[in-house]
């Protein structure tokens, strides 16, 4: 956690595919929180009021149920930094891993640059994928 200083960064998202997609493009430790989509009592507790001195993104579907989602967190986590998927790929899971890491290169996030390279709508050889 932030015990060491600055704090740690942490993207929240609403699933387990979401997490690991921003997690094959990152190139630096990030904390990736998912709230299964709901933002229920528990979570709340457990995972995301924790998260107040922490360095917080919020990255979830342009969907309705991630705008509420959005809306319930930035209630709760009224200084995190909000990251938006583009509306034409509705959800961050059918994202192309090289838009992923623009927006998350563009937010101050060490990226693996090879993803910086490929074109919009296409996927990188299979080889880079871990």
């Amino acid at each position: 956690m932030g015990d060491q200083g600055a704090p740690q960064k942490v993207i929240i998202v609403e699933g387990k595919t979401d997490r690991a997609r921003i997690l094959s493009v990152l190139d630096e430790p990030v904390r990736v929180v998912c709230t299964k989509g709901t933002l229920s009592y528990t979570t709340l507790e457990e995972l995301i009021l924790p998260l107040q001195d922490e360095e917080v993104y919020i990255l979830v579907d342009a969907d309705e149920p991630g705008m509420k989602l959005r809306r319930q967190l930035q209630r709760e986590l009224p200084n995190a930094k909000h990251l938006y998927t583009r509306r034409v790929y509705r959800e961050v899971a059918r994202t192309p891993l090289g838009v992923l890491a623009k927006v998350l290169h563009d937010a101050h996030f060490a990226v693996d640059e090879r993803w910086l390279d490929v074109p919009e709508g296409c996927e990188p050889p299979w080889g880079w994928i871990q």
